[in-house]
């Protein structure tokens, strides 16, 4: 049988080093080639082809190996023999050296009724399978697919084909007539055999000893998304992710297994292939990240030391294939947003008949008259929410092309992402290149380099500031309705005069919009290289270097606008940061019968400069400069510049122990030596240990038939925070001005915060956990305990003024997270129609332990017009960041709110206040549901929390009720009279006193579906034109639909969580969330 047709496939395809990791044994003696084969076929998955005839040619091989790469072996087998090989997927096909032959599946008997029968083999995805084995059943002939995954072959009509694939469950097809065959394979990839990233280095699933959630790529790219980590929302148990304003570019919060610091942040650390990023990802496009691993045990995450206390995040950027064909994939979408609800407010007519009662309630004249009254009645009414929202379209798209030759692999990518932002003359654009080439010098040395440039423009609106209409978000709400924002000259209206008794701090909402520019321009370069030796048989080194530089410009200027007495104001502000990392990392892995052991050791060190400089300027003769002349302001501002530097050196180690697959331990082990620290305490030790049992690979277990996998683990370690100013522990002096007779000197004093000997923040950890899967690995389930205990917290304790500081930082205190996770997969159903699942839950509970000197912590205070006090608190034995306040007791006789007292001494004062909420959620859990039929498939994602309260100082503005402020339309029609004193609002009066208090606290759980999206897989193998190696059209909508109590915009808020752990759960003149429906394409080629 000649072999043509396969051994040109060979020539176009590279044998990958993987190919070879196979041990062989075999003690043979004057034995034939082909009884070799089938004991090679028993001992690997590979299968070979040959002709008969040629085999009987060959001499007889007497071979004696122990645990042989496979390449060795077929070596030695064919070294003095007139044959070669070429192993193309999991198949063998040997042949004569340098003499072609017939393709198989040609019939040898020319009387058979054979039919020519084509087809292709991709897998679920669409991409081609090249060298899938395409057999007739109970026959030896077969063939092949190509490097686009077809194959040809002649067969009967009625016979069975069987195809099969490395990693891949083998399918069987009735050949029922001469039709091209569409084949698609399913992984059969055993999860616990899945490859995972962990710190420094790789591990199969199954050999996991510490916690760890992942997200793949394809859950990444279900929706557009400004951040990459808001994909993460709901997708990986004990991970919250809260958005902290619906703004373009917004920022988020991301928290893992609860909060950990008052002063030290709560921010994860991010790890970008294999580079530690102080920041958020925000450059990154989803589209471009192959995998991201959250670690969060101490196991998992002491290997990072100091910076682990918040739990590290591993992201992984894609990557070309070893031996693979270059392929081009290609994704675009349009967007539509818009505002999730509008907030119903008062019309004109009940905006003036409710200022009419107010000032009938506080013995004045009415504002307006019986005619205006009237006149207003049939006149328009201004929809302030009309003119400063709008619907607003966003674009994302990516370019991805990957190869990769037996020696070289690249991947390289370009993006952009245009948003629009539901508030006019807001945006944020982000245009990306990444690349990353692997190649292999030869045996012994490899090299590696990537690199990401970023470059972001984005324009803000001024939210989030509150106080009576003073920002753009509150102005918007609160801007009477029976006031248009122009003039009849078109200029702006003044809001502070048009009425008597308006509130002087309401601006009109288009003139932020239209006459203030306030944007970024934000440019980053991000690469390292690596070049990795292998020096001697099972050791690894790898050398790395990596660079992060960053330059931002923010530039603000206020037009000259005669309605707000602006006359020109301009801010300019840059920062430049560099990044510098340094990683020397051996690994050396051995096998000794059942023991398996990995051992790693190295040093790292990083390198942190940033530096900023800014100015300003009051008072301009013209607006066409903008910022470009600040020297021409009447009135310059003092220019201002910093200098930030700190350094890290660590020695890490870590011991994976493995004995017979069954019991599991891994130690580890990190020392950091951190230059933000005072000499005595600059170092820090972060040890853990972990073991597992995988009972499921017990004698006793086997019979459990249901039972696929089962491993129960626990672990314990320390981890530590280095979050503080690069100068806290040093002497600092402050500058200012003296005159001394008639000479001005500048004099030097004490700084503002007295130099503490402070020590690291320190995480201690336990955790016990179960991995289980069930009914042929088609359901896998994970479970989680765990116990964290920050001691030495960081704050800043006040000092008297006799000092000469004001305050100093100092470790003083506990803080404590434990809770339960829960996650499952489960394949539902694999037939024609496939329906799979995936779900988690998390509970977490924390709690002061103990502060300094037993003493509260008091959140910021919020000035709203009407009130001025803080909300959160810190107070030993309660959850962190508690709402603190008064509790309302319905209404005096007149109206007026009343609170408890609770102290009974006859006055409402502090003494009176108590817990009124807490921002913690119960629990919070998302559900992801994919059904497939045919061509078609339908994923929707639920995601939600529950218990958790919002503090919605936004319902304040609802006390100023005599600031002409236009309010809720529930006021309206709820608010206290003589004839009515059972209502949700006290009387309309000037005269109102309140407080902080329950009335503002709401239920913020919520459940929403995130994503609901239909898609369609075009049958590209049926079309004329082979290009293309995949196609899918779909339509998806975000955040659609939601069910929640809270009464403003959106549950999912927290207006100040990026910037303090204490003012949690607030909710204050945010740029609203957006609702949003997706048109896109992803097409492969």
């Amino acid at each position: 049988m000649r072999l043509l047709a396969v051994i040109l496939l060979g020539a176009c395809l590279q044998v990958s080093a993987k190919s070879y990791a196979q041990a062989i044994t075999l003690s043979e003696k004057n034995a034939p080639l082909e009884t070799i084969f089938k004991n090679i076929e028993k001992q690997t998955e590979y299968v070979f082809f040959f002709d008969q005839a040629m085999l009987d040619r060959s001499k007889r091989v007497t071979i004696k190996v122990k645990n042989e790469d496979l390449k060795d072996v077929l070596k030695e087998c064919l070294d003095h023999q007139f044959l070669t090989y070429s192993i193309i997927g999991k198949n063998i096909v040997v042949f004569p050296v340098g003499l072609p032959g017939i393709p198989m599946g040609l019939p040898t008997d020319p009387t058979s009724n054979f039919q020519e029968i084509k087809g292709k083999v991709t897998d679920a995805s669409g991409m081609a399978l090249p060298g899938a084995s395409i057999k007739i059943k109970n026959t030896s002939r077969g063939t092949v697919t190509d490097a686009n995954g077809n194959f040809s072959l002649n067969a009967n009509i009625g016979d069975t084909l069987e195809v099969s694939y490395l990693g891949y469950k083998t399918r069987e097809i009735m050949i029922q007539n001469a039709q091209p065959l569409d084949i698609i394979l399913q992984s059969s990839v055993n999860t616990t055999d899945e490859i995972v990233v962990v710190g420094y280095g790789t591990v199969k699933k199954s050999d996991l000893t510490g916690s760890l959630s992942q997200v793949k790529s394809k859950d990444l790219t279900a929706f557009p998304t400004t951040n990459v980590m808001q994909a993460l929302t709901g997708r990986a148990s004990g991970v919250r992710v809260i958005q902290n304003n619906g703004a373009p570019g917004g920022s988020i919060s991301v928290r893992i297994r609860g909060v950990n610091s008052i002063l030290g942040g709560n921010e994860p650390l991010y790890v970008i292939d294999g580079f530690p990023y102080n920041g958020n990802p925000t450059f990154l496009q989803n589209s471009d990240i192959e995998s991201i691993e959250i670690l969060k045990d101490a196991s998992s995450i002491a290997i990072y030391g100091s910076r682990g206390a918040n739990g590290v995040v591993l992201i992984t950027t894609k990557s070309g294939k070893k031996g693979g064909r270059t392929t081009v994939d290609f994704d675009a979408g349009y967007t539509v947003q818009s505002v999730t609800k509008k907030m119903k407010l008062m019309n004109a007519s009940q905006y003036a008949l409710l200022y009419n009662e107010q000032a009938k309630n506080d013995n004045l004249s009415p504002y307006f008259t019986d005619e205006q009254l009237a006149e207003i009645a049939n006149g328009p009414s201004t929809d302030w929410q009309d003119l400063v929202l709008r619907t607003a379209p966003m674009f994302v798209s990516n370019v991805t092309v990957n190869g990769g030759s037996e020696k070289t692999r690249f991947s390289l990518s370009g993006g952009t992402f245009l948003q629009q932002g539901i508030i006019k003359n807001s945006n944020y654009k982000r245009y990306s290149v990444r690349g990353n080439i692997d190649h292999d010098i030869s045996k012994y040395v490899s090299v590696s380099f990537n690199a990401i440039l970023t470059r972001l423009n984005s324009r803000y609106q001024n939210s989030g500031l509150g106080n009576r209409g003073s920002d753009l978000i509150s102005a918007m709400l609160m801007a009477p309705p029976t006031l248009g924002p122009y003039l009849e000259d078109g200029s702006y209206r003044r809001m502070t005069t048009a009425y008597p008794f308006i509130s002087n701090a309401l601006i009109n909402p288009m003139i932020p919009i239209n006459e203030i520019n306030d944007g970024i321009q934000a440019d980053r370069v991000f690469s390292n290289a690596a070049v990795t030796v292998k020096p001697v048989k099972d050791l690894v080194i790898k050398i790395s270097g990596g660079i992060e530089n960053s330059n931002d410009r923010t530039d603000y200027y206020a037009n000259i606008e005669p309605s707000t007495n602006s006359v020109g104001t301009a801010r300019i502000g840059t920062k430049q940061l560099t990044s510098l990392l340094n990683e020397n990392v051996a690994t050396y892995s051995k096998q000794f019968g059942k023991h398996g052991f990995t051992l790693l050791g190295g040093f790292t060190y990083q390198d942190y400069v940033a530096t900023t400089v800014g100015g300003s300027g009051v008072g301009f003769l013209s607006d066409v400069p903008g910022t470009g002349n600040l020297g021409s302001a009447a009135t310059p501002g003092i220019p201002n510049s910093s200098y930030t530097k700190w350094t890290l050196l660590s020695y890490i180690g870590r011991l994976n122990y493995n004995y017979n697959d069954k019991y599991l331990a891994t130690v580890s082990f990190r020392r950091d030596g951190s230059s933000r620290y005072s000499e005595n305490n600059k170092w820090g030790n972060f040890p853990s240990a972990a073991l597992a049992w995988r009972i499921s690979q017990e004698d006793f277990m086997k019979s459990i038939g249901w039972l696929s996998d089962l491993k129960i683990r626990t672990s314990y370690g320390a981890t530590g925070s280095t979050a503080i100013n690069p100068y806290q522990t040093l002497n600092q002096l402050s500058s200012s001005n003296t005159i001394f007779g008639d000479a001005l000197y500048t004099a030097f004093a004490p700084g503002g915060s007295l130099p503490g000997n402070l020590k690291w923040e320190t995480t201690h950890q336990f955790d016990a956990g179960i991995d289980a899967s069930v009914l042929d690995n088609r359901v896998h389930f994970t479970a989680d305990y765990y116990v964290k205990k920050t001691s030495n917290l960081l704050n800043r304790v006040e000092l008297p003024a006799s000092m000469g500081y004001d305050y100093t930082v100092q470790n003083i205190g506990e803080i404590e997270n434990r809770g339960m996770e829960f996650g499952v997969e489960a394949n539902l159903v694999d037939r024609e129609v496939k329906w799979n699942v995936n779900a988690n839950i998390s509970f977490n509970r924390n709690k002061v332990l103990k502060l300094y000197d037993g003493q509260d912590i008091n959140g910021s205070s919020f000035y709203t017009g009407s009130l001025n006090d803080f909300v959160n608190i810190l107070r030993e034995g309660k959850p962190l960041g508690v709402f603190y306040g008064y509790q309302e007791d319905g209404y005096t006789d007149n109206g007026n709110l009343q609170y408890v007292d609770r102290n009974k001494d006859g006055n409402i004062s502090a003494d009176d206040k108590t817990f009124i909420g807490d921002p913690n959620p119960d629990f919070i859990y998302g559900l992801n549901s994919t059904t497939s039929f045919k061509n078609f498939e339908l994923t929707f994602f639920i995601q939600g929390s529950q218990g958790n309260d919002i503090y919605n100082l936004n319902q304040a503005a609802t006390l100023d009720l005599g600031m002409g402020l236009n309010l809720p339309v529930d006021v309206y029609n709820n608010h206290w009279t003589p004839e009515n004193t059972n209502t949700k609002y006290p009387k309309i009066s000037r005269s109102l006193s309140a407080n902080m208090s329950d009335r503002f606290v709401e239920d913020g759980s919520y459940l929403r579906f995130r994503t609901i999206q239909l898609a369609y897989n075009l049958p590209v193998s049926k079309w004329s034109w082979k290009g293309f190696r995949s196609a899918q059209i779909y339509v998806s909508g975000q955040n659609l639909i939601t069910f929640t109590k809270y009464s403003w915009y959106d549950p999912d808020v927290n207006a100040y969580g990026s910037s303090n752990s204490i003012n949690q759960g607030i909710d204050y003149a945010t740029y609203p969330t957006n609702k949003s429906v997706t048109f896109g394409i992803k097409c492969g080629f």
